[in-house]
């Protein structure tokens, strides 16, 4: 078992945050049991990038001097798995708010598909979407998203290193992605949906990688729990 010590030196902790919890309980979590079982009064816990409550993967969470190499973990390209489901938009991108608009599937063909996943790599200008945490006029995008009110959100620029089409069973999509940072997949999938002449949104997403690090070797916060019980 590791040491209040060890902790304070600085650890990286790679976990895979559970389906519905948002990036800050994970952390918040990780805090406590660490404090609590350690009796430390005080110690840093931070997340190298968040994920979507939605969303499940790879968090990578770093304690004690080791927070500070936070920048240098957001910095590294991502790996995420998931579905997109066309016929459909909503105004979160994903399923955190209901289908408002829908949209005919019928034309689409496999070969459409493949080709928008080739056009979609490389350097690309990316629109994020309102129900987001980034700010433009010292307020989160989510906040104008939630009074209904409308903004003009900026395109950046985003690397898309690759983008593979894992199954097609219509109206799903499953892909695989590697990204910069940045990059938000529900923008992908809503421009999936405009670029096939219809509509999309994100229906499951998970990270796998972030630079070196795979979610094959994260752990669970239940796993980690009896990391302070055993012997």
């Amino acid at each position: 078992m590791l040491t209040d010590q060890d902790y304070k030196d600085g650890q990286v902790l790679l976990f895979d945050k559970p389906l519905e919890w948002s990036s800050f309980q994970l952390v918040n979590k990780v805090r406590w049991l660490i404090r609590k079982n350690l009796n430390i009064k005080k110690i840093k816990v931070g997340h190298a990038g968040t994920l979507d409550p939605l969303a499940t993967g790879l968090m990578i969470i770093c304690t004690g001097k080791f927070t500070k190499r936070i920048n240098e973990f957001m910095g590294q390209a991502k790996e995420y798995t998931g579905t997109i489901t066309l016929g459909g938009t909503t105004p979160s991108y994903d399923l955190e708010t209901e289908i408002n608009e829908v949209f005919p599937t019928e034309h689409i063909n496999d070969e459409m598909i493949h080709a928008f996943a080739k056009a979609y790599t490389g350097t690309i200008q990316q629109r994020p979407p309102i129900f987001s945490a980034l700010k433009k006029d010292g307020k989160r995008l989510y906040e104008f998203a939630r009074k209904g009110e409308e903004v003009d959100i900026p395109t950046r620029e985003i690397t898309i290193h690759e983008f593979e089409i894992t199954r097609i069973a219509l109206p799903e999509i499953d892909f695989r992605v590697s990204c910069s940072k940045g990059t938000y997949i529900r923008s992908l999938a809503y421009d999936m949906g405009k670029g096939l002449d219809s509509g999309a949104h994100l229906t499951a997403l998970r990270r796998t990688k972030i630079g070196a690090h795979d979610i094959k070797d994260a752990t669970t916060i239940d796993a980690f729990i009896t990391t302070f019980t055993e012997s």
